[in-house]
């Protein structure tokens, strides 16, 4: 039962991270917006930089790429709690069912990847070389959220056995 209830509160923990870094990106909007604005207009990144031509330096598409990323961000919270809530449902049935219950943690697990992962590091760090900006570069916080993910999504999908 420990191992369930473990299961689960991991799984909320990462519901509430996600929602908080949601409802820091909305309450303090112009912050992270600063972030993208520089990240996806690569005006910080090194002099004489032969990528320059994939720099975006529309004000609208700054905001509609920041709307994005919070919409993935929200998304990832939905999915953690609505997989914490159904692992919390399931923690005292069969082991099938409280197996069959992790489908929302593949799925969360899936949309925060592709949030920090593939936005962060592939988007943000190689196509547009965040990682030549002293000033704006996201990559490690991005690695800690997504490893930290994929820790906890490997721990909550390891089978789980029948009840003693």
């Amino acid at each position: 039962m420990f191992a369930r209830i473990s299961k689960t509160t991991m799984c909320f923990s990462l519901a509430a991270f996600a929602f908080l870094v949601v409802f820091n990106n909305v309450t303090d909007y112009g912050s992270n917006y600063n972030f993208v604005r520089h990240v996806l207009s690569m005006d910080t990144t090194f002099p004489g930089n032969a990528l320059m031509y994939r720099a975006i330096t529309l004000e609208t598409l700054w905001h509609l790429g920041y709307w994005l990323i919070i919409a993935g961000e929200a998304l990832t919270c939905v999915l953690f709690t609505l997989g914490a809530l159904a692992l919390l449902r399931a923690r005292n049935g069969t082991a099938t069912s409280f197996n069959k219950s992790k489908n929302w943690v593949h799925a969360a697990a899936c949309v925060g990847f592709l949030v920090w992962f593939f936005g962060f590091m592939v988007v943000g760090g190689e196509w547009f070389s965040m990682w030549q900006s002293s000033d704006w570069n996201g990559q490690e916080g991005a690695f800690q959220f997504y490893m930290t993910i994929l820790a906890v999504v490997i721990y909550i999908v390891l089978p789980d056995g029948e009840l003693e």
